[in-house]
């Protein structure tokens, strides 16, 4: 090979080098915030909200550039997680009932179910307190996409309250469906728009999402009173933690104008939470 050939081979191997090294220099260093929040996002754009949430919550160990935009995101997916696995215990619960003669692998999956959606809960309140402690802003910006899933019940889900055999492979697809459904209808409330899948997909069609902050307490509020179900004497039987999730939910009601909406709310924790034999704030 000429020494012309050697010269030009060597100084497009050190451009190839040059462009390399620019290019992972762009890359979150892995550890840190944005790390977690690449993570976070690739996760969700998969469907796998359980995954997310641990990236998120990651990020929300300390405060950083991320941490507001996470705290958001992460209220959304803790209460549709609690609702996910709350609901897909029930339907294992009916299935219990129905499978007299062998209840018990259903008995198992509601005990672990429920106390997925209780961690779930009590997440979601801790977001709910830091939230109203350090947000201040007027509205609330929702820093990612509609997520993966339908607003629709799973059919599989009818096959285990009728305690029809399921393989453990439908088992795992059912969950993550249901977990999907529960994001799904938690973000629907949290825009504003119950169950209307439809109007909120609309919503994210912009290049930046915002909604009002009571509409948001208000969803967050109404996902912790009934996620504090998981918590009563027929569950999990754990008062001091629905008072935990009571409290935060009123906590949030008092942060947006009173309505007849808030005020029936508002007397429905109080009525859950005497029910439990725990006081209100």
């Amino acid at each position: 090979m000429s020494r012309k050939w050697v010269t030009i081979s060597l100084a497009v191997a050190a451009a190839a080098v040059e462009i390399s090294c620019a290019g992972s220099s762009n890359l979150p260093k892995p550890g840190s915030p944005a790390y977690y929040w690449s993570s976070a996002n690739a996760a969700y754009k998969a469907g796998d909200f359980v995954k997310a949430d641990e990236e998120l919550q990651r990020i929300l160990v300390s405060d950083n550039d991320f941490t507001a935009r996470a705290r958001v995101w992460d209220m959304v997916l803790s209460g549709g997680l609690a609702q996910g696995y709350a609901a897909l215990a029930d339907a294992n619960e009916a299935g219990a009932r129905v499978n007299r003669q062998n209840p018990l692998p259903y008995r198992k999956r509601v005990s672990e179910l429920r106390a997925l959606s209780g961690n779930m809960a009590i997440q979601l309140a801790d977001g709910v307190h830091k939230y109203l402690d350090q947000d201040k802003a007027p509205e609330t910006l929702m820093a990612f996409a509609f997520p993966t899933g339908s607003a629709a019940e799973p059919a599989g889900l009818v096959r285990v309250t009728k305690s029809l055999f399921v393989q453990e492979t439908e088992m795992a697809q059912l969950q993550t469906a249901m977990l999907q459904r529960g994001v799904v209808l938690a973000l629907c409330e949290a825009t504003g728009n119950p169950e209307d899948s439809a109007k909120t997909l609309s919503l994210f069609q912009a290049p930046e999402t915002k909604v009002a902050k009571p509409t948001f307490l208000f969803a967050a509020a109404k996902r912790l009173y009934e996620a504090s179900d998981v918590f009563t004497d027929k569950k999990l039987d754990l008062p001091n933690k629905l008072k935990i999730v009571s409290t935060e939910a009123l906590s949030a009601l008092k942060a947006v104008p009173e309505t007849k909406d808030t005020k029936a709310l508002v007397d429905k924790i109080q009525k859950a939470m005497k029910k439990a034999r725990v006081d209100g704030v």
